[in-house]
């Protein structure tokens, strides 16, 4: 039979909010999110204090962003594969992050070739990041709808406190990955297997 819900504004906000039947996959990725945001977090900090200390070098910005987080991307695909058959709906989702990956490594030359200061173009980062994270929530589970918010007001206070964008971000996109991952980790930990 098929069966309606009514369009009452709880049960619309109730779905909206509300995990898919592809959230389940997101327990394959628990601990390699809290791993993530460590990675995250040490590449923003150490990105933040290079920025401090007056590196002006874009390719130094770059390699660590680029190869760094590159090189970090192919350990977690490699790490999710042990855990099992890839889903075709984990594809769409690493996808998604590719295109961040690449977006954000091209904003490097594009803040050159516009004459703009290194890391001018930071809280960008903020604006890809959020995106990404509003994907996974129409792909997994509306809980992702407050990371993204999150992670759009981040890009707007590193736009205001320019000096310590990356640190914001980091704290922030930490926070959005480590919490789920957490979660979705307990939950496979508590599942009968």
């Amino acid at each position: 039979p098929i069966q309606a819900s009514s369009g009452r504004f709880g049960h619309v906000i109730a779905r909206w909010l509300g995990e898919t039947h592809h959230a389940t996959v997101l327990q394959n990725w628990g601990v390699l999110w809290m791993w993530h945001s460590l990675i995250l977090l040490v590449a923003c900090v150490v990105t933040n204090i290079m920025f401090l200390s007056d590196v002006e070098n874009r390719l130094y910005y770059s390699a660590m962003w680029t190869l760094g987080l590159g090189a970090w991307a192919a350990v977690f695909w490699k790490l999710r594969q042990k855990s099992g058959p890839v889903l075709f709906v984990e594809r769409q989702i690493a996808h998604a992050w590719a295109a961040s990956l690449i977006a954000i490594a091209l904003l490097f030359p594009i803040e050159y070739l516009m004459g703009l200061e290194v890391l001018e173009a930071a809280p960008v980062i903020g604006l890809i990041s959020g995106m990404v994270f509003m994907v996974k929530a129409g792909i997994l589970t509306g809980k992702f709808y407050s990371q993204s918010v999150a992670l759009f007001l981040t890009s707007v206070l590193m736009a205001m406190f320019p000096r310590y964008s990356l640190i914001l971000f980091g704290v922030v996109s930490a926070i959005c990955f480590f919490v789920p991952g957490l979660q979705y980790h307990w939950q496979k930990s508590a599942s009968p297997r």
